[in-house]
């Protein structure tokens, strides 16, 4: 029975171990995405009640002290006693790798990635409390830093079932236990959509603000979502399938831009990788296209069109439950189950083709995109080819306004990508000729968000970046021949500048994105200000700085605006910006891969009603907007 969830459920794996000496082997890192890892860790066993059909409601409370409160209304843990001779309650919260997910019973399907769930959470704590409402009693345990304080007590009589866990990261461990309201809100929105019908809530005590998520709609709805800001040429299509003890379901549309959005999960675990699921769909989507197109007259003269064809403009939610989820890859965010592939090629093709059956106006609508994609696509090689055979994206030839560094070592090197001649001079006699190579652009680059590849390969100045990057560009990409491994985006401290360290960043994210997941992308904070009295000089960064320094100098100073690069003389330049002693750098990461294609797609794509409502809802919260 699935419900069968008592104290012989909980399996001890192992002891808990050096948890506390060396965390990192449990939650990744000890800076945010490890604190974040925390809370994830006790929402994803909510998540696993809710998979297993017993709970209907998640709340997240972000507590003015810097702890959290985790409630469902699931089971409750069991807290009789184990054979351990303990409560399974403090089996599950104190012993690493004990629960209910390893023997089939309790949970039929799970998530729980790292699979170190509470007790890790526990252990990394200053301190702990699990309250159980369990068959009309309510239970209590006390921890610090993973060691019980109290035993399981009862201490009432309830009507409520579930369980609250409440914590405090242990700032012995994290630097900073300031949890992100935006980024929480986000994950919890994410499995709201993926499991229709429950709520999902959050409340930030700091300041009072709260989201509630509950879709109905589930992947149809987090479709809708993702393409609101995308131009759509057809109306969600949604396919559930559900053989054994596995479930598929997925949700598509295709829209007029030129990227593709495709989003895995496997038992609500983004699988940020792919894996067997993908590639199945993949494979599905394709030969279902090309045989109704063929069968249709609508591909003529034998022409098949490719699996990139086939995904352009294509926005698809696929998420998968499986009873024994094989992980691949360091962030095992991969899914390798072997007989995922067939199943989902199966489901997929035999449901697509119904639908395009079905509906032979938005199957056409479907096949002219795909066919566009294919030509641009032909047009792209043909370009390739041409600029293969003048050498251009050759890795030994360098562009002409390229002004390389000595070291060869690609560890020790840093490029410049510098907006303009004037700040590309200065650039030029203010660097360190040994490790740092200037690449000056001329004016805004092509917006790649609304261009086709053909066009993207013919612009000179991202010739002109791919060049100096090495990498090549496309199918021939190798991130392993990276020239620089700090890529330095140096642009003016103005909009304009913004608008090009974002053109320049939509190219990175849409055609270099591996460069954005290795940590290799960066962006340069030059100053705003100079501040002088005397023989007196500082910089401000930011308002704030430069009334704190007009506040220690006294009011007698003079104060000269940067309103660019080129205003500053090398030996400024060199100071403020490019020092590594001195220089303030922002590493460009991606966080979330969905929430930069939204904004991406927000700000730089076609559909103008979105990004106004933007503008219009935020207008008011901008600071630094020239920074």
């Amino acid at each position: 029975m699935q419900d069968e969830y008592n104290a012989e459920s909980i399996q001890i794996l192992e002891g808990l171990g050096a948890v506390r000496r060396r965390p990192a082997m449990y939650i990744g890192d000890t800076d945010k995405k490890g604190l974040h890892h925390l809370l994830y860790e006790i929402v994803d066993n909510s998540i696993d009640e809710v998979l297993a059909s017993f709970a209907k409601n998640i709340e997240v409370i972000l507590k003015t002290d810097g702890s959290v409160t985790i409630r469902d209304d699931g089971r409750g843990i069991p807290t009789e006693k184990h054979s351990m001779g303990k409560s399974a309650l403090e089996v599950v919260t104190t012993i690493l790798h004990a629960g209910g997910k390893f023997e089939k019973k309790a949970y039929k399907v799970s998530g729980g990635l790292h699979g170190v769930g509470i007790s890790v959470v526990n252990a990394l704590s200053e301190w702990m409390e699990a309250e159980v409402h369990r068959e009309g009693k309510i239970y209590v345990q006390k921890y610090a830093r993973g060691v019980p304080t109290t035993p399981v007590e009862v201490i009432g009589d309830t009507n409520y079932r579930g369980t609250i866990i409440r914590f405090k990261p242990d700032t012995q461990i994290f630097p900073i236990i300031e949890f992100d309201y935006e980024m929480i809100m986000e994950r919890l929105r994410e499995l709201a959509f993926l499991n229709k019908g429950v709520r999902i809530s959050i409340k930030n005590e700091h300041n009072n603000l709260e989201s509630a998520f509950i879709f109905e709609g589930g992947l149809i709805q987090f479709i809708e979502h993702l393409n609101k800001t995308r131009n759509k040429i057809h109306s969600v299509i949604y396919f559930a399938r559900q053989v054994g003890n596995i479930e598929a379901e997925i949700a598509f549309q295709y829209t007029d831009s030129y990227s593709e959005m495709i989003y895995s999960f496997a038992n609500d675990i983004k699988t940020i990788d792919g894996g067997t699921h993908v590639s199945g769909l993949r494979t599905g989507l394709t030969r279902t296209l090309n045989d109704y197109g063929e069968e249709n007259k609508l591909l003529k003269n034998g022409v098949k069109i490719s699996g990139d064809d086939a995904t352009e403009g294509l926005t698809a939610v696929l998420s998968i439950k499986v009873p024994e989820p094989q992980f691949e890859g360091q962030t095992k965010g991969k899914l390798g189950n072997s007989e995922i592939r067939g199943y989902v090629d199966s489901f997929f093709s035999s449901a697509f083709k119904q639908y395009l059956e079905e509906n032979p106006q938005n199957a056409k609508i479907i096949l002219v995109k795909c066919m566009s994609a294919m030509e641009a696509r032909e047009a792209a090689q043909k370009a390739k080819e041409l600029i293969r055979r003048k050498g251009i994206f050759e890795s030994t030839i360098l562009p002409g306004k390229l002004v390389d560094c000595i070291e060869e070592d690609p560890a020790k090197c840093e490029l410049f990508i510098v907006e303009g001649d004037s700040a590309g001079g200065s650039s030029k006699q203010g660097r360190d000729k040994q490790t740092q190579a200037i690449l000056p652009l001329k004016g805004k680059i092509l917006n790649v968000e609304k261009a086709p590849l053909n066009k993207i390969l013919m612009n000179n100045e991202i010739r002109n970046v791919v060049l100096a990057l090495g990498t090549g560009f496309g199918t021939d990409f190798d991130v392993n021949k990276l020239r620089y491994h700090k890529v330095v985006i140096m642009s003016d401290a103005d909009v304009d500048g913004s608008h090009i360290r974002t053109l320049i960043l939509t190219l990175f994210y849409r055609h270099f994105k591996p460069l954005l997941e290795n940590g290799y992308i960066y962006a340069a904070m030059p100053p705003l200000y100079k501040i002088k009295k005397s023989k007196i000089e500082k910089y401000a960064y930011n308002d704030d700085e430069l009334a704190k320094i007009i506040t220690e100098l006294s009011e007698d100073v003079e104060i000269q605006r940067y309103k660019g690069l080129g205003e500053m003389n090398a030996d400024q330049l060199w100071e403020t910006t490019m020092n590594p002693e001195t220089r303030i750098l922002k590493k460009i990461t991606i966080e979330d891969a969905m929430k930069a294609d939204e904004i991406f797609s927000l700000l730089m794509g076609d559909a103008v009603e979105p990004r106004r409502a933007f503008i219009e809802q935020y207008a008011r919260e901008v600071k630094n907007l020239d920074i």
